[in-house]
């Protein structure tokens, strides 16, 4: 045995262990208003921050050393007062913020309330749905997703071949599998010249997406259903999108041929898709890691939850997704934009 190895490897134990208790304490100030509090007041006190957010002192005081330990706050020793920088506000304190992940750390602890259940379905084999999981986390998962939609998806549009002009001029279009609706909202505010249709399976997802339209303005043009990615109604949609869905989808050559089924001639299937590389070792990385993780916890759950025995898992790469789309008959296949965290495919009839 290599003792110096043994010692680094307890090391990254301890401090795996350590990022997991900052993920919940970040959640917890997250609900609690702090991280809003303390980008507010600038440098502060544990009394301060207790007098301006109403919490038990004594409770903020070991949070806010333990943040502090987690290099999420500056602590200055000669005046007791804890800070946190300008850029860690934007990620933590500011919902407007596209680099916001507030939403991120708050579905931790809903998440987490789920692997029991989690760790029964290692032995079984069942699924487990997203409709499954607390609403808590489908809140938390809406404002993860809306600063990031706010921000990429009409970038994601202009990618695509002569999307954007139909849209400008009115088009039919079908966000599938698009939960609280986000996603399907913004679109309508760029393009109020078009019809948009929302399809989830999960009803409690539509309700709210029906009330988030209403709140925007936009009911009149957009219409939210409950429906399956291989049974959403319709026809003759100029764009059909599944924004990083498709992997989640127990079925998803029935999802393309479904997509294929309603979509125009001369229309549009976007795929929106975490990136990740077609070789399953060249993904084990910082990110690779991240997105499969939440893999295990979500995605292939979910995809054993549905009919249709595929479970893609959310690093699936390009080759198995050009694969399953043209299988299901689209004739052309392309990457049309990505980042260091999402590809934006785009397919035609």
């Amino acid at each position: 045995m290599d003792e110096q190895r043994l010692e680094e490897r307890a090391g990254k134990a301890m401090a795996d262990f350590g990022s997991g208790i900052a993920v919940l304490l970040i959640g917890i100030g997250d609900e609690l208003g702090l991280w809003r509090a303390l980008a507010e007041a600038g440098p502060v006190t544990s009394v301060q921050l207790a007098e301006r957010t109403g919490c038990a002192e004594r409770y903020l005081r070991e949070w806010l050393a333990a943040l502090a330990a987690n290099e999420y706050l500056a602590y200055d020793p000669q005046t007791q007062t804890f800070a946190v920088s300008e850029e860690d506000a934007l990620i933590l304190a500011d919902e407007t913020s596209p680099a916001f992940l507030g939403g991120l750390f708050a579905s931790w602890a809903p998440l987490s309330r789920g692997v029991d259940r989690l760790a029964r379905a290692f032995r079984t084999g069942e699924g487990i749905g997203w409709h499954e999981h607390e609403w808590k986390f489908h809140q938390a998962q809406e404002r993860f997703t809306r600063p990031f939609y706010e921000t990429s998806l009409l970038d994601w549009i202009a990618a695509l071949d002569g999307v954007e002009e139909k849209l400008s001029a009115g088009a039919r279009v079908a966000d599938v599998g698009c939960g609280n609706g986000v996603s399907t909202i913004v679109l309508a505010r760029a393009f109020p010249n078009s019809t948009f249709y929302g399809f989830d399976y999960n009803d409690a997802s539509i309700a709210r997406a029906r009330k988030l339209a209403a709140e925007a303005g936009v009911a009149d043009r957009v219409i939210f259903e409950v429906a399956t990615a291989t049974e959403f109604p319709g026809e003759d949609y100029d764009l059909v999108a599944f924004l990083d869905c498709f992997h989640d989808f127990g079925d998803p050559a029935g999802a393309a041929a479904r997509a294929l089924a309603t979509l125009k001639a001369d229309g549009t299937l976007l795929l929106a898709e975490l990136n990740a590389a077609d070789r399953l070792e060249d993904n084990f990385n910082p990110l690779g890691a991240v997105f499969l993780g939440t893999s295990v916890l979500l995605c292939v759950p979910n995809a054993l939850s549905q009919n249709g025995g595929t479970a893609l898992g959310n690093q699936v790469g390009d080759a198995k997704l050009r694969e399953i789309v043209l299988g299901a008959g689209f004739r052309s296949f392309r990457r049309a934009s990505e980042t260091p965290f999402v590809v934006i495919l785009e397919a035609k009839p």
